[in-house]
């Protein structure tokens, strides 16, 4: 059986010959080769207030819903959560917004922190979505034991334990997840995305992607030429390295970004690593150790441990913005014991620990079997209620989706053979982050194969013009990225070198600013090249 992006390419690369095949066939046998969508394609959103603590009096929730395995529309659906800021001025319709990840909210992103897009609503509705397996839309999880048994899990001496502990991660992901675990990835994301342009009665997407989104909207440029907008695409993704590359890439970026806040909180007397920025690295390096040596008690009867502490730091160092904040929370650490702001952080910390608790009519039933929690999908898909999204859902999001994005697997023998070498490899990229990220790379180990729909058939893509923004700075998705990426989607790509640091440029300069929202309400497209400088220089 083909694969959902199997059937998408296939479909795009033989409709001629297709419809010169069947042209004599009877129209109940031409119904039977696609399956049928016009279901998901008829729907439009029921728009209302948000409901839940400090949303925003202005901003309305909806839905659409969705086939969980388009191959198979008949075999399930979900219910994917949306919101917007209705357009303020003359509107040409929307402009749906991902905040990355993968494994990001977007729905929280915007409520709280909408201020920076609110100038695109002279044009448009602004909206955004929980992509499917994330925040409300059906929520994927791990639960707590998964974290125990991978936390050292490089660094056990054992490979054996090693390949145990990724396999016992996998199966318990599985079982906390329920059946959109299956189905979860870009592919299937980018086409939810379609059906949510037809529900907004859109004829075209228009798009502005951050981080991980810039894969999503690559991918639906890929999928549905035609049908796309004005994309804007900041922080660009890479498209092709393996996950193993990317990791490394990400360690190394982090580490960079990491010493340039310890030189910056060094020079203030709050700092709490003192006034030296060498010996605060040094600092640092002892403090994740000893924490995964001795985690401390944080809310909700968890603990808080050494990674746990390197998750928090590498999502404050994607913005210089976050930097006092980061001091502050490491300030009531070291001091207080307190982890709440470090928890906050990671994203973490406002909510309860209630993977697979259930509300009436929610995604998510829970039953006892064995004494341990199970999660299995409600037969409507519905919404989960904010309260109720695991507390782990962006790991366990981000891990899945990257998963499922990446058809490298590494064997048993591989693992077993070169994890020592890999290890290495990575601490010395970065002492703080390389378990980390090698632990991330690992946990793909023991799930299905992902797709190499992103890999081979995202290239070259038909659609009108779209706008690239990569920064020379960028801790995560660095500026190579965005030029690679544009080479690969070919003569569409227009690329904005943001002379900047930080992780995206559209929050941070104000420049990148005015060129991204010039380009989705009047289509003004600066030259391709032609740069941003940094924040304290002068355009």
């Amino acid at each position: 059986m083909l694969s959902v992006h199997q059937r998408c390419a296939f479909a795009g690369a033989t409709t001629v010959t297709l419809a010169l095949l069947v042209a004599g066939l009877p129209s109940a046998a031409r119904a039977a080769d696609t399956p049928d969508l016009s279901r998901f394609y008829g729907q439009r959103i029921k728009w209302a207030a948000c409901e839940g603590y400090g949303m925003p009096e202005d901003l309305q929730c909806g839905k659409v819903t969705v086939p969980l395995d388009y191959a198979n529309p008949g075999e399930g659906t979900l219910d994917v959560a949306m919101a917007r800021y209705r357009a303020t001025g003359k509107s040409r319709g929307s402009v749906l917004l991902n905040f990355g990840g993968p494994g990001g909210a977007g729905i929280p992103q915007l409520a709280f922190g909408g201020e920076d897009f609110m100038h695109l609503t002279n044009g448009y509705d602004v909206v955004t979505f929980d992509p499917r397996g994330v925040g409300q839309s059906s929520p994927v999880s791990c639960g707590e034991e998964a974290y125990g048994e991978t936390d050292g899990t490089t660094d056990s001496g054992d490979p054996q334990a090693a390949l145990k502990a990724l396999r016992k991660t996998a199966d318990e992901c599985a079982k906390h997840s329920g059946p959109v675990l299956a189905h979860i990835g870009t592919v299937n994301a980018s086409r939810d995305m379609d059906v949510m342009r037809q529900a907004l009665g859109d004829k075209k997407l228009n798009y502005l992607g951050f981080s991980y989104g810039t894969r999503l909207g690559a991918v639906y440029a890929a999928q549905f030429p035609k049908k796309t907008g004005r994309l804007v695409l900041d922080g660009v993704d890479t498209l092709t390295e393996p996950l193993s590359e990317q990791g490394l890439v990400g360690a190394a970026g982090q580490q960079t970004a990491l010493e340039d806040f310890l030189t910056w909180c060094t020079k203030d007397l709050a700092c709490p690593f003192g006034q030296d920025p060498r010996s605060a690295r040094k600092q640092v390096v002892q403090l994740v150790d000893s924490l995964d040596a001795d985690p401390v008690p944080a809310d909700f009867g968890q603990e808080f441990s050494g990674q746990d502490l390197v998750g928090a730091i590498s999502q404050a160092l994607y913005s210089r913005q976050m930097w006092p904040t980061l001091e502050q929370a490491l300030n009531s650490l070291l001091q207080d014991g307190d982890t709440r702001w470090l928890m906050q952080l990671s994203g973490g910390a406002a909510l309860p620990d209630t993977a697979g608790s259930t509300k009436p009519g929610g995604r998510a039933a829970a039953d006892r079997q064995d004494d341990e929690l199970t999660v299995t999908a409600s037969p409507d898909g519905g919404l989960v209620d904010p309260v109720d999204v695991p507390i782990d859902n962006l790991p366990a999001a981000l891990m899945a989706i990257n998963c499922a994005d990446d058809p490298d697997r590494p064997t048993a023998d591989q693992v077993t053979g070169e994890i020592d070498a890999l290890r290495a490899e990575y601490a010395q990229v970065s002492p703080v982050f390389g378990e980390y990220r090698l632990t991330q790379v690992l946990t793909c180990y023991g799930r299905p194969k992902g797709t190499d729909y992103i890999r081979d058939e995202v290239r070259d893509v038909d659609t009108p013009k779209m706008l690239l923004v990569g920064t020379r700075g960028d801790p995560a998705t660095p500026y190579r990225w965005t030029l690679e990426t544009a080479e690969r989607l070919g003569s569409s790509a227009v690329v904005l070198d943001n002379k900047g640091d930080g992780h995206t440029g559209y929050a941070s300069s104000k420049c990148v600013h005015q060129k991204v929202d010039d380009f989705l309400l009047y289509g003004s497209l600066p030259d391709n090249g032609s740069s941003c400088a940094p924040p304290d220089s002068v355009d």
